[in-house]
This record gives structure tokens, sequence and C-alpha cells, in this order.
């Protein structure tokens, strides 16, 4: 089981997880390569939600607003009306992103956001995921060492499911119990 807020994630639906406040991104990005990079924010907007509430929406100014000022957050600004489905690998990830952050979350999980990224766009993502955590929780499972320096506060080093380490990337690189699993004796 898995708990947020006293409530057991296990047994909800996708969008209820998302009316919680949370925001989860997989490895894998999940986007609609068949639409538009605007296709895919105007999509993600919470507003009108409901079978009513979505015979009534419209792209408005305001909608058109708050894709553009996401996908000037995440890159994209240039792109909104190319097909997902020619964007890099990177660009993927952040049109993910930015999908995550027009919901406005209070907590955003990420699953290795950098993993076949390119040097340049591991760190333009680092810039980014640092400006989301001033507004929300941020929580990264990542194993590449450099891209965690530039983005952590605090790590927690896991190790066959258990909490092996926690502190500052210096105290972790530092710790003999995470050398020794790690980088051997």
């Amino acid at each position: 089981m898995v708990f947020y807020r006293g409530i057991d994630l296990t047994r909800l639906e996708e969008f209820r997880i998302t009316r919680l406040g949370l925001a989860r991104k997989f490895q894998t990005p999940s986007i609609y390569e068949n639409l538009s990079v605007f296709e895919n924010f105007v999509l993600s907007i919470p507003r009108g939600r409901g079978v009513v509430g979505s015979l009534f929406f419209r792209t408005d100014a305001a909608v058109q607003d708050l894709v553009i000022q996401a996908a000037e957050r995440v890159f994209l600004g240039t792109a909104l009306h190319k097909k997902a489905a020619v964007l890099s690998h990177g660009q993927k990830q952040w049109l993910e992103i930015g999908m995550m952050l027009v919901q406005k979350p209070t907590l955003v999980l990420l699953d290795e956001p950098v993993a076949g990224m390119s040097s340049k766009e591991r760190d333009a993502t680092a810039t980014l995921l640092s400006s989301v955590a001033e507004e929300a929780a941020v929580v990264v499972i990542e194993h590449d060492m450099d891209f965690v320096r530039k983005i952590a506060r605090r790590i927690t080093v896991m190790h066959q499911g258990k909490v092996l380490c926690e502190g500052t990337v210096e105290e972790v690189q530092r710790d003999p119990r995470v050398i020794e699993v790690y980088l051997g004796d």
C-alpha cells in the first residue's frame, strides 16, 4: 500500500490521484503522440473535467496563455504546433513534465526524468526541476549522480527496498555503507 494524505493510492483511479495534488511521471513519457504539443497541454488542464464541464470547455485566451506559459517553462515554446511524435526524447520528457505542471500539483514524483537525455538537456531539466521545487515538493528517483548533485537538497539511498542512508550529497558520498554497497570495498 502507498499512502498520501492518509489515502491508499493503490486503490484510487488516476484522476482521483491527480485531484489530490499528486503528479507522477514514470521513466517512459506518457504523451499523446498523435496530437500537437499545444493539444497535449490543453488535455492536461484540470478545468472542465466532468461530463458537463467538458461539453462547455473552450480553449479561450486564459487557456492559451496557460499553455504558452507552460510550454515556455519546459523549453517547448517554439514547438506548440508540432506533433508530439516528432519531438526528441528529451522534449517528450519535458512535455510530460509540463503537462503535470499545468495541473498545479503539490507533490511531484519523477522516475528517472533524465534517462536518455543529452548533457545539455539534463542541465536544462535540473534548472526546471529546481524551479518546480520552489512551488511543490519534488521527489526524484535517479541513478545519474551528476544530475542528482545539481538538484538535490536531501538524498535518500535505498538498497534492497530499505533506507540505507539519508543526508546531503556530501554526507551520502562519504557514508561507508553506501560506498560498500554501490562501489565495493
